[in-house]
């Protein structure tokens, strides 16, 4: 497949979307109205939107606390997201869950959690029911290069393999588990999609760095494992700005090597994508500023709206719980 102007720029308004959403959140956060954490995924936005121009609404989705970026991508409502993390009724889980627990079964989103590695079985699951259904549809398990470091992730891998079943497991290599990097956590000379390859499935290596061969490669794979109905695994390195948990930048902690940060976002995938757009693809800087101004204007009618809706009452946040 190769990538054409409308493709990319729609890979385009998509990243950026998911990125000003995510700075609007950080600008508001420190005003104290969003009571829960927030993991953001600015810088890594490419991923997300490359892959959710590949999902069908009728396929699912799990993702892990970093998972924003998937929500929308899947065609999550922003307003009923932005609803969410402010605690109100009208969230996509009625105010109940938060950032961290996202759950819209109207767009096919099953779920995410603040647990390392836990969504990764619920998503081979929905693929095993996909299966039994014997649909066409996919479900797709993000999570980052932490969770492979969990039981339940080789569990998960190798069920899907014996199984022969249609997922899509995308690792987000962003380098880091909070603080600590990959060197500290993994061995030496052992790719993660290497490693997932010899347990029987299908695994890529997908620079994000290079946005347009990331999306082609991207698309490619999914419509194969589309048709193939069999295990798909992509590990695509990236790199988030910010704090691991926060709205905030943490690069005076130290915890990555000095100059790491500058180095990543000089290589920034979303700024190489609008380059490569205007000056290859005829996109005019005006077609750019209007797409931008509709998402913020959307970005700004969501907050607005969420703001003056209600919090649950406590019958409502006791309904449909179970203990």
């Amino acid at each position: 497949m190769t990538a054409n102007r409308e493709s990319l720029f729609s890979l385009f308004k998509l990243a950026m979307r998911i990125r000003l959403v995510e700075e609007q959140i950080a600008a508001e956060y420190p005003k104290g109205e969003m009571r829960c954490p927030v993991h953001l995924s600015i810088g890594q936005e490419i991923v997300s939107a490359a892959v959710g121009l590949n999902q069908l609404s009728t396929d699912t989705a799990v993702s892990s606390h970093r998972a924003h970026a998937h929500y929308l991508a899947k065609g999550g409502d922003l307003y009923r997201m932005i609803a969410e993390i402010l605690g109100k009724v009208t969230g996509c889980c009625k105010g109940r869950g938060g950032s961290m627990h996202l759950i819209d079964l109207q767009c096919g989103f099953l779920g995410s959690s603040a647990i390392v590695g836990n969504s990764i079985p619920v998503g081979v699951g929905s693929a095993f029911s996909h299966k039994l259904n014997q649909t066409d549809d996919l479900s797709f398990v993000f999570f980052g290069d932490g969770a492979t470091e969990e039981g339940s992730f080789y569990e998960s891998v190798n069920f899907a393999a014996v199984n022969k079943l249609p997922v899509v497991f995308v690792c987000e290599n962003n380098l880091y588990s909070v603080y600590t990097d990959l060197a500290a956590r993994q061995p030496e000379h052992r790719p993660i999609f290497e490693m997932v390859k010899a347990m029987g499935v299908n695994s890529l290596h997908i620079d994000s760095f290079d946005p347009i061969n990331c999306f082609e490669v991207i698309t490619r794979a999914i419509s194969d494992a589309r048709s193939s109905r069999t295990p798909l695994f992509l590990e695509i390195p990236t790199y988030r700005w910010l704090e691991h948990c926060g709205p905030f930048d943490d690069d005076a902690l130290n915890y990555r090597p000095a100059g790491e940060l500058a180095t990543f976002k000089a290589q920034d995938p979303v700024a190489k994508l609008q380059s490569k757009l205007m000056d290859t693809f005829g996109v005019s800087q005006v077609e750019i500023d209007t797409a931008l101004a509709r998402i913020k204007e959307e970005i700004i009618g969501a907050f607005a709206a969420a703001k003056n809706d209600p919090f649950p009452t406590l019958d409502e946040s006791m309904a449909d719980t179970y203990a």
